[in-house]
């Protein structure tokens, strides 16, 4: 309840920083003096660079079991289901949580953690990763899964990407409107967006997506460190984590969609837009730690 709280707070005070500050800058004028409503664009970003996160985070668990292929275990088939289903409910407990839906897809060694809320995730893991690692791997990586639910960083990601969508909407428009303005400063008959605007608005939305993908994915990367961490935590020693880490690391790893690719516990292309660090740079971290 707290980070849904917190995540209305924040979409607030993502909008009045933008009204304040295009106010103290006399970009409010501006823009009204050309046409275009602070209040209305304000509101425009709020709900594109929202509304697509907010939509993506609450179809994500249905999505990711459609996409994936995901077999749910309602009842255990065998044993190692039972020990699946048991595993999860044995972090699950401990880190506090709801029970999450367990599941099993087919493919490449991989696991992933999604859902809404963090008492109705649901946790699945590969076939691949089941026949790759032994059960002490495979359960620091189940663990590694419930700490990303227990941290709540389904919702927090879509937080990040949203406030990042709203600036790339919000602040594309502006430049937009402001290129446009001075391309068509002699032109007294023109009313409307020109053609500048829209040049102008389309180039910036890819250029600054680019930015706002680094930097989400920079924050991804922080998070993984803390559900590795979490594993640590959940299993009482940190040594399985980085067993299981360094087999991924002879791996490899399942592709999988995009809609939970973050939520994996291995993958990402290149290191400014990979969701998840090197994997000599995790087992370091857990080294350094604590645990």
């Amino acid at each position: 309840m707290k980070r849904i709280v917190l995540f209305v707070m924040t979409n607030l005070a993502v909008v009045l920083v933008l009204g304040v500050v295009a106010n103290l800058l006399g970009v409010n004028r501006f823009l009204t003096a050309n046409g275009l409503n602070l209040g209305a664009l304000l509101g425009f970003a709020l709900i594109m660079g929202f509304g697509g996160a907010i939509i993506s985070l609450l179809i994500s668990k249905p999505m990711a079991k459609w996409t994936s292929g995901v077999r749910v275990i309602d009842q255990p088939q065998n044993m190692d289901e039972a020990w699946i289903v048991d595993t999860v409910r044995k972090f699950a407990d401990k880190a506090g949580i709801g029970m999450p839906e367990v599941g099993i897809f087919e493919g490449a060694p991989n696991a992933f953690a999604t859902g809404a809320f963090k008492n109705s995730a649901l946790v699945a893991v590969s076939t691949g990763l089941l026949q790759g690692m032994t059960r002490e791997e495979i359960e620091a990586v189940i663990g590694h899964e419930v700490a990303h639910i227990a941290n709540g960083d389904m919702v927090t990601m879509t937080l990040i990407q949203g406030v990042m969508n709203t600036f790339v909407v919000f602040i594309s428009r502006v430049v937009g409107y402001a290129v446009d303005s001075f391309l068509r400063k002699n032109d007294e008959q023109s009313s409307g967006p020109g053609i500048g605007y829209y040049v102008t608005t389309i180039v910036l939305d890819i250029v600054l997506g680019f930015v706002a993908a680094i930097i989400v994915a920079w924050f991804s990367r922080q998070r993984e460190f803390r559900a590795d961490a979490g594993a640590a935590q959940l299993m009482g020693r940190k040594q399985p984590m980085m067993n299981a880490l360094a087999r991924l690391g002879g791996m490899t790893p399942g592709e999988l969609p995009k809609s939970v690719a973050a939520m994996g516990i291995a993958g990402g292309i290149g290191q400014l837009f990979s969701t998840h660090p090197p994997i000599e740079e995790r087992i370091a971290a857990l080294q350094a730690s604590g645990n």
